[in-house]
Formats: C-alpha cells, structure tokens, sequence
C-alpha cells in the first residue's frame, strides 16, 4: 500500500474492547502513514466521531454498551458520513453481511491479516473520496446550471442574467462567441426561458447548407418548384411559426438570401418557391456567429441593413478561457459523463493533468474540452487521467518570462538561484526555504493571483494552498 499523503494524512478511529488488539491495529496504521484515534466502546466513539471527523471508522461489531451496528447507523446520518469498516468474529459474519447492507465499506474477520488489513482500509479510503468528489461534482453541477449551460463565474452569471432579460421580448438577438463556446445552448436558453417556450426551437447551421437550397430550406417550396421537387415542403419559418429560428452561423448566408430574410423581419410574411401566395408566421429570430460581423459588413460581405434589423440585442458568451474556475467544474462534468456512457467508474483527474489544462488557452473552447477529456477517459480506463492522456498540444507548457532558454529562467528578475549564494556553505538557504522564498516573489509579481502563481510554478492550486498553508 503506497504512503498517504502526508500533507494531508487520513484519520482512522479504531474501535476495539481488547486492548492488546487496538493497540496492534493503531501501530499498524500508524506505520502505514495514517493519523489514528481509539476508543473501547460506541459511546466514547461517537464523541470522538462529533468533534474530530474522522476519514474512517474500523469498530468490532461486539462491544460494551452498545453494538458496533449502532455506531454505524449513527455515523451514516452525519452529513458527511466517514468510511466504516466492520470487524467481526468467523460466528457473525451473517451479521456482518447484514452491516453492509445498511452502509458499511466493508468487513474483516478475526484472526486478522494485516495485509487483508491495509487493503480494506486503502480501498475504504479511495471509496469515500469518490463518494465526496461526486456529492461536491453534483452540488456544483446544481449551483452552475443553467438550461445545459455549466459555469458559476462572473462572466456566466451576466449571461445568465442578460438571457434572462432578453429571452420574453420578441425582438431579434445575435448571439457571438468564439467557435465552441456554447451559442447554441445560449439560444436555447432563450428560448426556454421566452412566452414561446411550448412551440418549437427549430435551428439551422447555415454554413451547412448549399446556397442553391439554401431558400427552400427556409421558406418551402411547391410541388415542382425545381427539378426534384417532387413533393411540397414547408420550409423552416413555417416548422417554427409561434417559436423561436436558430440561423447558426449566420455570417455564411448568401447575400441573396439575406435581402429576403430582411424582408421576411420586416412583414413577417414568408413565400414559398414556386407559389404567389404569401403565409404570415410569427418567429423569433436568433442569429449566431463567430465572426465579427460589422467587420462583414464594412467588408461587403453582410448587409448593413440587415445587421442593423438585427442588432438591437447583442448576446456574447464568454470564451472559456475568461471563465477561471469554472474549467474544474466542466472537466469534472464531461469526466464523469463520458465515464457513465462507457458504464464505467469516473476516473479522477490528477494535479498534473489539470495545471495542463488551465495552462492551456483552448481556442475551441468547452467543444475541445469535452473532446479532450472523452479521449482521456478511453485512454486511461477507470484510473487516474494524467497528461499522457491529454492532446499533445495540451501538454506543451506555456513559455515563463523571461524565455526558459534564459540564463535563470522561471527567477523572478531572471536571476541564477545559485548566484544568491555566498562563499560559506554554511550560511546557503535551504531546499525548502528557497522554495518558500520563490513562492512568495511569485505571488508577489503575478499581485496575489494564486491561479497565475500556480501556472507559473507548474503545480495545482490546491497544492499551493497547501504549500501556502505551511509557510
């Protein structure tokens, strides 16, 4: 069994009437790197369960007073209940199966093998920092949604609140962002939370449709309209009349088609190819796109009038390397479902694995994420995801100032930490102390940013929170 963390020991309460054998199991794994308590009955465990928490309960199920199956009952109401692993006489294992029925991690039968021991233990341990990383996965995920959007920082919260405010007005909305930054989700957000929330959400990704189709497409056709029109078809205003039109990617319209979509916000009145009459629809216009389209239409390429019809609201959704924290929580998510489509037990995402992501820019935003971490949860199985399992460009650090090709690169002032040192060994700063020193002229230049800090240091958050709390 490998070390536990010594930064953060786990906490084991063994509870045992025979003194000679609490001893033993507090000795063992006190040697295996574990912090431990005892108590020789329920009672004094229960106290020791209130005021110090521990990780982890191992408890005869035979004690004084009462039984080691009230102890655990009493343990699994906490709301933060620890592991608990039973142990029990060769006479009572049918009891010991009825514990786990009711919550226990596992049961030992005396005699007891200490490497049966360690491994209960280790595996006890690993089951309940599972169970409390997807209770916090799905308090988070509970906090930070919002119509399939994730994401609880400052720049999610304002589209939160701007789709809010626009989604019950009629008017027509662009909605921008870079590629892969959730448009879609953003215009059905809108959608949802508009008067139109029970008709139809019709979307169009216009840059996959030929020009030549492109108007059927949207406003119908007769029977023998074109070669091959061999029945009639509505066309997609008339599908979403009393909803909501999703024209994604709005930027590669043909300029043709763009004269009459103006048309149609203008009167609200469509005509299908190949017929004079008109049909009125009532349609709420989204428009998406990743191009800057006054840029457009400077360039010739958008009409100034249409643009004008349609922008008076303007929805931008954040690129996700605005939205700082909120990359843990959607890493967390598309981990934990791309496990379960696989019918798999999430694997956890080590400290290395992450400073490599926000390390990275992501220029295809939460889709290169998603992708990223459906490759790595095939890669690694159910075991931890590390950077080998990430894309290679995921795994480049980003260059420190000043360039690593430097003398001293990564020293804050670009100077050789051997220079610092004098002529007398004796007086030279330790390992632990030039690293404290380091971590500090760190934060000092990036002005307290722990996030920067860490980035720069190449060490996860939590880890210098940790390093952070030692000094």
């Amino acid at each position: 069994m490998s070390m536990p963390d010594a930064t953060a020991r786990p906490r084991i309460l063994v509870v045992e009437d025979d003194d000679g054998l609490r001893d033993m199991l507090r000795n063992e794994l006190d040697d295996a790197g574990y912090e431990t308590l005892s108590a020789a009955d329920a009672a004094a465990a229960r106290g020791l369960v209130e005021q110090q928490s521990p990780d982890l309960v191992l408890s005869d199920l035979r004690l004084p007073g009462d039984s080691g199956q009230a102890l655990l009952a009493f343990c699994r109401q906490l709301e933060a209940p620890p592991a608990f692993i039973m142990i029990t006489a060769f006479g009572t294992v049918e009891q010991a199966v009825e514990a786990l029925k009711q919550g226990a991690d596992d049961f030992l039968t005396k005699p007891l093998r200490l490497d049966h021991l360690r491994l209960a233990v280790a595996r006890a341990l690993e089951s309940r920092r599972l169970r409390s990383e997807l209770s916090q996965y799905r308090r988070l995920l509970s906090e930070g949604e919002f119509h399939g959007m994730l994401g609880r920082s400052p720049p999610m919260r304002e589209l939160y609140e701007v789709v809010r405010r626009v989604a019950p007005l009629a008017s027509p909305v662009i909605i921008s962002g870079e590629s892969g930054t959730g448009k879609e989700l953003v215009a059905r957000a809108l959608h949802a939370e508009s008067p139109r929330s029970a008709h139809a959400f019709v979307p169009l990704n216009c840059a996959a449709v030929p020009a030549e189709l492109m108007e059927s497409e949207l406003f119908g056709h007769a029977r023998g309209a074109f070669t091959g029109a061999t029945r009639q078809r509505d066309g997609l205003f008339a599908e979403a009349d009393g909803g909501t039109l999703l024209l994604d990617e709005i930027g590669e319209m043909p300029a043709g088609i763009q004269a009459k979509l103006l048309r149609v916000l203008e009167d609200g009145c469509i005509r299908p190819l190949g017929t004079d009459s008109e049909r009125q629809v009532d349609v709420r216009l989204l428009a998406a796109t990743n191009r800057d389209l006054e840029a457009e239409v400077a360039a010739g390429r958008f009409r100034a009038d249409l643009f004008y019809r349609l922008e008076t609201f303007q929805v931008r959704v954040p690129a996700l390397r605005e939205r700082g924290d909120d990359l843990d929580l959607l890493a967390a998510h598309f981990v934990a479902r791309c496990a379960a489509a696989r019918g798999q037990r999430p694997p956890a995402l080590s400290d290395q694995a992450l400073a490599c992501l926000r390390a990275y820019e992501f220029p295809g935003n939460v889709r290169e994420l998603a992708n990223a971490l459906e490759r790595a949860t095939v890669f690694c199985g159910d075991r931890e995801i590390r950077p080998a399992h990430l894309p290679e460009r995921m795994r480049r650090r980003r260059p420190m100032q000043p360039s690593a090709a430097a003398p001293g690169a990564g020293i804050p002032g670009g100077q050789d930490p051997l220079e610092v040192l004098g002529d007398d060994p004796d007086t030279w700063p330790s390992l632990d102390a030039l690293e404290r020193r380091y971590i500090r002229q760190v934060l000092d230049r990036v002005d307290g940013n722990k996030r920067r800090a860490a980035e720069i240091l190449g060490i996860a958050r939590r880890t210098l929170y940790r390093r952070l709390d030692d000094m």
